[in-house]
């Protein structure tokens, strides 16, 4: 069983000691089913990426920007988003922890 506590402050520990601003690990990996938390740094951004299949974004601590095609939003913690199936980019806003949760190997919709 994960403690999303212990992982929240042992992961932004990680990413502000971290040359980067980033920390992540896989908590759940199931199958097709996978979830990771990552750390970022106010400021630091994982860059524009395709999105797996299915995909969303529950922020724990801090706020991000998902940028889309569809336009720009901002999540804060305790929000949680559906992730787009088109590329896209997040930013910290603020020093923020967020669980991601995909699904892979399987079919597009």
């Amino acid at each position: 069983m994960a403690d999303l506590d212990r992982l929240i402050e042992s992961h932004l520990e990680r990413a502000r000691s971290a040359d980067n601003g980033r920390s992540a690990e896989i908590v759940v990996h199931d199958g097709p089913l996978r979830q990771s938390v990552l750390a970022l740094t106010e400021g630091v951004e994982l860059g524009e990426h395709n999105s797996p299949p299915a995909a969303s974004i529950l922020v724990l601590h801090g706020r991000v920007r998902v940028t889309a095609l569809e336009g720009d939003e901002e999540v804060g913690a305790g929000q949680l988003r559906v992730l787009t199936h088109d590329r896209h980019a997040v930013l910290a806003l603020d020093d923020s922890v967020f669980l991601l949760t995909t699904v892979t190997s399987i079919p597009r919709p």
